[in-house]
């Protein structure tokens, strides 16, 4: 969360000034050190020409964004052979580390990664990587946050700079494979959420 800071002697009370009045000059400048001292303007003054100047700042909250994701289908696929799908994403952070953490939650029972059709379910898993072009990653567990990862995006859409920055890998095993009912189409929706850090 963005943190409000005072400048100056604003918001200071009563019982504070009191405590600052018995302090020496050392202790009043230890006192306020580290806080952000913001130059008063400087106004003109009258004659033929008058100059004046102002201080600027600016700064900008933690922001994060995902983009770059594609919908994963396993059509027809052999019951026989693993599916596995990974695709490039890109996360852009921008604080200080570019650092962030994912979350993934399925559509199953308490955010379960699951597929369903009806009553029946198959299983999937969720892997993530903090790089691109990977085919395999850290595994995902259900509504639970992967911490300490850094982005190397340089714009929120990957736009310029490296064109992803991570990786997203979806599996079905060949055993939940097996399990399906043919000629049937299990459908879920994974959600993932990242958060800067």
């Amino acid at each position: 969360m963005d943190r409000l800071r005072w400048g100056g002697l604003v918001g200071v009370t009563k019982m504070t000034f009191a405590r600052l009045s018995c302090l020496p000059l050392a202790g009043l400048a230890a006192a306020f050190a580290g806080s952000p001292v913001q130059a008063a303007p400087t106004q003109g003054t009258l004659g033929t020409t008058s100059t004046g100047s102002v201080s600027i700042s600016a700064s900008v909250p933690n922001r994060i964004q995902l983009t770059g994701l594609a919908d994963v289908a396993f059509t027809n696929q052999d019951p026989s052979v693993a599916a596995a799908n990974a695709q490039s994403v890109c996360v852009w952070s921008n604080t200080s580390t570019k650092g962030y953490y994912v979350t993934a939650s399925g559509s199953g029972t308490g955010s379960a990664f699951t597929l369903a059709n009806g009553s029946a379910t198959v299983p999937y898993s969720v892997e993530w990587a903090g790089s691109s072009a990977q085919t395999s990653g850290t595994a995902l567990t259900a509504a639970t946050a992967l911490h300490g990862l850094t982005s190397t995006a340089t714009n929120p859409t990957c736009s310029s700079g490296p064109a992803s920055s991570a990786s997203l890998v979806v599996r079905i095993s060949t055993a939940n494979l097996q399990a399906m009912q043919a000629a049937t189409t299990y459908t879920g929706t994974l959600t993932l959420v990242v958060a800067p850090e």
